[in-house]
């Protein structure tokens, strides 16, 4: 089988859970022959890119280093892990600090050893503003960095899937949006099920409101359950979702779920946050994000929310005021 190229796709905390997943689904995957794994616990990423090679893939050339100037240079494409994993009884949100200051430098770095890269899918919480973060340090174009967000449909998807004992292919655009974490908008408008919508189903006998008003809290809180019935947080879902958003900017199928995105449209402004996208391999295009009255409140709350974070951010140092993202990074305007 082919590759989709032979670019470099550099996974970055590739020792950890989600980011040894990450470089087996880019393998197993065809992505590219060409995978460096970075990672500053050097015993860790060494073991990993061992086992790796004992799989005994075809045509894989595996490199690895702790030095990021080696990683980054010549990368083509990044997807990041590299943060604090959220443990039990945290929120994404309790990450903020100390995430935000790794994205800071995740951002620095792209910019001074790969400032040609074609795609950054960034996945470590909370993602909507470590995305943030690492755009307007890395000086790239909004379209060229995404974030981890599908996993809130696709969990929506399950959970109807689930409750209607129905293969999860019938149940058809399902959608959030907003932020990644407890804030964000579930919306019904969008879903079909086995071809009906779902907004004419709930309210009825077959989905009562009580029960639709229960799984929107499953699906908020889907990774609080898994590391509830696991012991740690999800990262078979995460790896697979992010190496397909790879796949898809590296010129593959384009990926069908939400991503998060720089969204500053006037209703929506200086933010990243999951919207209606398509990734392909021209990078993140935007569509409009349609729902009834009360899904939109929920949008906008969601936005509120998000942008409380990023303001603390800013009170924190770690980036500056919106005024002067533009000195750091030209492409915000």
């Amino acid at each position: 089988m082919e590759f989709l190229t032979d670019e470099k796709l550099v996974i970055v905390g590739a020792a950890g859970m989600i980011g040894s997943n990450m470089a087996q689904t880019a393998a197993m995957m065809r992505l590219t022959p060409d995978i460096c794994l970075f990672d500053t616990y050097a015993p860790g990423l060494k073991g990993v890119v061992e086992e790796l090679r004992h799989c005994g893939f075809s045509g894989i050339n595996f490199t690895y280093t702790s030095d990021v100037a080696e990683a980054f240079k010549g990368a083509k494409y990044i997807v990041s892990s590299g943060g604090a994993a959220r443990k039990a009884g945290m929120t994404r949100e309790d990450l903020l600090r100390g995430n935000s200051e790794i994205a800071e430098q995740l951002g620095k770095d792209i910019k001074a050893y790969c400032p040609d890269v074609r795609h950054v899918v960034v996945v470590f919480n909370p993602a909507d503003i470590t995305g943030l973060v690492t755009l307007i340090y890395s000086g790239l174009k909004p379209s060229q960095v995404s974030t981890l967000a599908a996993l809130d449909s696709t969990r929506l998807r399950s959970e109807l899937a689930q409750y209607f004992r129905i293969p999860a292919d019938e149940i058809v655009n399902s959608r959030t949006y907003g932020g990644h974490g407890e804030q964000m908008a579930v919306f019904a408008s969008t879903t079909t099920v086995a071809g009906q919508p779902l907004s004419e189903i709930i309210g009825t006998q077959a989905l009562p409101e009580k029960e639709w008003e229960q799984m929107k809290q499953r699906v908020i809180q889907g990774g609080k359950n898994i590391i509830e019935l696991r012991g740690r947080s999800s990262f078979q879902s995460p790896a697979y979702l992010s190496i397909e958003m790879v796949a898809a900017a590296m010129g593959g199928k384009p990926f069908p779920w939400p991503v998060g995105t720089y969204v500053n449209n006037g209703t929506y402004n200086h933010i990243m946050m999951a919207m209606e996208t398509t990734l392909d391999k021209n990078g993140v295009t935007m569509h409009p994000v349609d729902g009834t009255p009360e899904e939109r409140k929920e949008l906008d709350q969601s936005y509120h929310h998000l942008c409380k974070l990023r303001d603390e951010v800013i009170s924190l140092g770690i980036i500056p005021p919106i005024s002067e993202w533009s000195s750091i990074n030209p492409n915000l305007k």
